[in-house]
Order: structure tokens, then sequence, then C-alpha cells
């Protein structure tokens, strides 16, 4: 989903509140992580992503791995990434309801 700029605010603001559900630490960017990113996007829609400090990897290389995988990365600010994704299951889909509501 191609997200347009008030999109993205919302989803900002929302993402202030929510504390990162994944955390990248020494081994880096492994296909585990990559799993467990996409699978929290499933059941939460918006999550945070935290590179840890005894962490190699840049949070710019992380967003774009992140983004081949067909997510949205709303923010980048310092080693925090914020994710977002239309989850596949309806039952889960709450915030995606909202995000489609706002036009430009």
């Amino acid at each position: 989903m191609e997200l347009n700029g008030k999109q993205k605010r919302y989803l900002r603001s929302l993402a202030v509140n929510i504390r990162p559900i994944v955390q990248i630490g020494k081994a880096g960017l492994t296909n585990e992580i990559l799993t467990s990113i996409r699978n929290a996007c499933d059941a939460r829609e918006l999550i945070k992503v935290n590179i840890l400090q005894n962490s190699d990897e840049v949070a710019a290389d992380v967003a774009s791995s992140i983004e081949d995988m067909g997510l949205d990365v709303v923010q980048i600010i310092g080693r925090n990434i914020v994710v977002f994704k239309v989850s596949d299951r309806k039952e889960n889909r709450k915030i995606s309801t909202d995000v489609k509501n706002i036009v430009k």
C-alpha cells in the first residue's frame, strides 16, 4: 500500500506510544528476524524495530531490507524504525481501516 503524507503522519502519531517489538542485536539482520517482523506486522499492523547499540547494522540498510519484503517503512529515527503493513487477517485490521479513510 502506497502511503501519502497525511497517512504517514497519522501512523507516526500512533507510533509514539508503542514500544519496540523486534530488536536487532549482535547477530545482525537474519532471516529469523525478518520473519518475526513480518509476523508481528500481521498481528499488529504497526510496529517498531529497534537496532541495539551492539549491532553493526545501519538503520537505512535494515529499512531497505524491510521494504524489499513488501512492508512500508513509515519513519526512521536514529536506531528505531516504524513499520506498517495491512494485516492479512481481517480481525487484525484496526489501524488500516483508519489509514484508508484518510484522503489527501
